[in-house]
């Protein structure tokens, strides 16, 4: 993933990268356990981890550029009249990456756990007849670990993305 999205450079960040994939993952699918705790379901959480990577790629991409990284915030080959716009643009799609990355993660795992813990109330709630609520929270149950695991490479892979933007620019 590291290798396809950053290049070889990308490589001496491949530790931090492979941590913050299973820091995810073990958040995620912790919450499966029946009485546990997801903490990647809190926005907090998902927001300071998100500040924390939107930070360090900022940095990089001023280590490695110095003054040239504020490029970033405008395109080449566009024409001078348009920094006016592209610009503000840029910077605002620039600042709402650590918003996004979070927010995407927070909604889902809130969203999916809510999701099985109503449908494990019906089941409990209708005895006997609970049978059809039953199926229903195996199948969610079951795409809830797809979920899991798909977030957790969702926002890893968003990572290896704006590293890339840090470290070639565009």
């Amino acid at each position: 993933m590291v290798r396809d999205n950053v290049g070889s450079e990308g490589r001496q960040y491949f530790p931090f990268i492979f941590t913050l994939f299973m820091f995810v993952l073990f958040g995620n699918l912790l919450g499966m356990i029946p009485s546990s705790f997801t903490f990647t379901s809190h926005i907090v959480v998902t927001l300071f981890m998100a500040l924390v990577i939107f930070i360090g790629v900022t940095v990089i991409g001023f280590a490695r550029h110095g003054a040239g990284y504020l490029r970033l915030f405008f395109p080449h080959g566009a024409p001078l009249w348009t920094a006016v716009i592209l610009v503000p643009i840029e910077i605002i799609s620039y600042l709402s990456r650590p918003i996004s990355l979070s927010v995407r993660l927070f909604a889902n795992m809130m969203a999916g756990h809510i999701l099985i813990k109503v449908f494990a109330g019906f089941v409990l709630l209708m005895g006997i007849a609970g049978v059809v609520p039953l199926a229903a929270l195996v199948g969610i149950t079951a795409l809830e670990f797809l979920v899991s695991v798909l977030q957790a490479y969702i926002f890893t892979i968003l990572t290896c993305v704006y590293l890339h933007d840090a470290i070639h620019m565009h």
